[in-house]
């Protein structure tokens, strides 16, 4: 016994204290003399206390594993940003026989994270719960089915259980096969297996991959993250190069599961009838895609194009080509594009244009053709037309980056970006030439999805972006955004949302200061772009006195501070309230419709966090 516990260990200790300070005008959260049972529960001080420990062991020099461990204290119930991680110890009451009955708090302690990895002569095998691990689109995945799993603060905020499996990386003979298999291995996966093999012939290498979705997934926490119904997937790939020119051509089977599934399509007929009835077929299963490069000089080009069957589902585009470019493949099945674009570097500048068209094979189905028309949805319907909505999208993206080794367009380029001054800006241009089947809502519960009745009519959105690293000094870091823009909701609001905002952090020796500035935007929630809910100015501003370098990303520091947010409401905003009604029941309601002056709602909150 002494022996096994000298192989465990404490390896890190957290303890996060904060402090919580409510108020405003014109909202539904009630006095802290007269706390509600909604999230915020009331207007004034609460606090919060949550530890963190974690433990490593290490059975045999080349296996180590790592446990993470959290423990509440007090669950603040007045935080304006209401969905958070430890609000899982929030106290729950259960109706038994029209009484409520109090059962306190139920998840008091709870494990955070999980990883263990295991090196042997013949394979490498990682296990990861919430910890996160990288896609397979550098390693052969053409069409995106293995995706990445880094999600930051969103996993907490949401309370998500992904990703959770393992991943094996065979060697010696084994060279090439991959294999991961997990209950959850990507945020609204199903409980899979994938494998895939990869192997050169000479100039060529192939890569072959197999996807088992073998249960449905019950787990449902965001709007961002729902389960499809379970299928199986095959790809295969070819990549070659020839001096500049690199080619890659795949192709894909998928939605098996599918065939012989109704749908619904929406045709122009004489006699009156808005739909017809179709139905999934073998040949709806397949799918092609290709990509050319150039690469010569200050000369960058790529060409690609893609035919995918309707229920031949693949995955977006999370590796960059050349530059930052943000129109890619959205990978979904039911489509066919085509897009490219050219990097031209003329010294320390980038000029970078892309152009994309897309087009569904078979359209949306719009509710306004009247009965039986019915928008299809992902849980519903063999496949629905969300992301492969026709599009035709252009954008131009200029660059200034004097220290190309520390890529502007990395994803730790916060941290690793070198340069005294490294800029970019740019502008996209999406003509979006038709409505879209229905989106995913979550009901207030948290867990129960529903399919919105409509979607957003046909429009034009653009979005000029701007950001900037900087270095003024040695132990001086800024990093900044400015954007502005018009966007649109997940659900079926029609309403077009213009908003306009500002990003700004910077560090020194020891002080960081953290700050936004966000007009007409949604808030931080995904149900807020569901629901469409803005509010007309969100600021935030925060600073804090670290021991050591303050750290990007939030990572685990000792360090204190306050961070102050203020936010305006309107007819448009959750809980904007300026006048009480009383509705069909003769109970008093807010009626956020009726005409007064804005709400506000704001927050003070202090924080001391020691990290070890």
């Amino acid at each position: 016994l002494v022996d096994a516990l000298s192989k465990v260990r404490l390896s890190g200790l957290r303890l996060e204290l904060e402090t919580y300070s409510t108020g405003g005008e014109r909202i539904e959260a009630p006095d802290s003399d007269h706390p509600g049972e909604e999230s915020p529960a009331f207007r004034g001080f609460d606090h919060m206390e949550s530890y963190y420990a974690d433990f490593t062991a290490e059975p045999a020099p080349n296996v180590q594993a790592r446990l993470s461990l959290n423990v509440l204290g007090n669950v603040p119930q007045n935080p304006i940003d209401e969905i958070f991680y430890e609000n899982r110890g929030r106290t729950k009451s259960l109706d038994v026989d029209g009484d409520d009955v109090d059962l306190g708090a139920l998840e008091r302690l709870s494990v955070y994270q999980a990883e263990f990895s295991w090196e042997d002569r013949w394979f490498q095998l990682d296990g990861f719960y919430r910890t996160g691990h990288l896609h397979w689109q550098y390693e052969g995945d053409f069409f995106g089915l293995y995706r990445d799993a880094f999600y930051g603060e969103n996993i907490d905020t949401y309370n998500g259980r992904a990703p959770l499996g393992v991943e094996i990386d065979g060697k010696r003979s084994l060279a090439g096969l991959s294999i991961a298999y997990g209950p959850q291995l990507w945020w609204g996966a199903n409980p899979s297996v994938y494998l895939k093999y990869r192997r050169s012939f000479g100039r060529v290498t192939a890569t072959a991959m197999y996807v088992d979705e073998f249960a449905d997934q019950n787990s449902v926490t965001s709007s961002i993250a729902v389960p499809r119904p379970p299928t199986h997937t095959a790809t295969l790939t070819l990549e070659t190069t020839r001096g500049p020119l690199g080619l890659q051509l795949g192709g894909i089977w998928g939605g098996e599961t599918k065939i012989g599934e109704d749908f619904q399509v929406a045709v122009a007929d004489e006699d009156g009838t808005p739909v017809q009835q179709d139905h999934v077929r073998s040949s709806d299963t397949f799918g092609v895609k290709a990509k050319l490069t150039y690469q010569k000089g200050r000369w960058n080009t790529y060409t690609q194009a893609a035919y995918m069957g309707i229920v031949a589902e693949g995955g977006p585009t999370a590796i960059p080509t050349f530059t930052g470019w943000s129109l890619k493949d959205t990978g979904s099945g039911n489509q066919s594009n085509i897009m490219g674009g050219v990097a031209l570097t003329l010294g320390r500048f980038q000029v970078g244009p892309n152009v994309l068209y897309q087009k569904p094979l078979v359209g949306p189905v719009d509710p306004d053709l009247g009965d039986p028309a019915k928008p299809r949805n992902i849980l519903e319907d063999p496949f629905a037309v969300r992301g492969s909505r026709e599009t035709f999208g252009a954008e131009l993206l200029i660059t200034y980056d004097p220290t190309p080794a520390t890529w502007m367009w990395d994803w730790d380029n916060d941290v690793r970006e070198d340069a005294g001054l490294a800029a970019s800006l740019g502008l996209v241009y999406r003509d979006l030439r038709t409505t879209m089947d229905a989106a995913i809502g979550i009901l207030e519960d948290g867990t129960t999805p529903f399919a919105f009745p409509a979607a957003t009519p046909p429009r034009e959105l653009w979005e000029l972006r701007s950001r900037v690293v900087a270095r003024p000094t040695p132990t001086a870091r800024l990093v900044g955004q400015l954007y502005a823009g018009t966007g649109e909701p997940n659900g079926d609001d029609p309403r077009l949302v213009h908003y306009y905002g500002a990003t700004a952090r910077v560090t020194g020796r020891a002080l960081a200061f953290a700050a936004y500035a966000k007009l007409n935007e949604w808030g931080p929630y995904d149900y807020h772009r569901d629901f469409n809910y803005t509010y007309p100015i969100q600021l935030m501003g925060d600073v804090s006195y670290s021991l050591g370098t303050p750290a990007w990303f939030d990572l685990p520091q000792t360090r204190f501070g306050v961070r102050g947010t203020w936010r305006s409401l309107d007819r448009d905003s959750p809980r904007y309230c300026p006048v009480m009604t009383t509705d069909g029941t003769g109970s008093s309601v807010c009626n956020p419709n009726a005409p007064g002056d804005d709400g506000t709602e704001w927050e003070i909150r202090t924080y001391f966090h020691i990290g070890i």
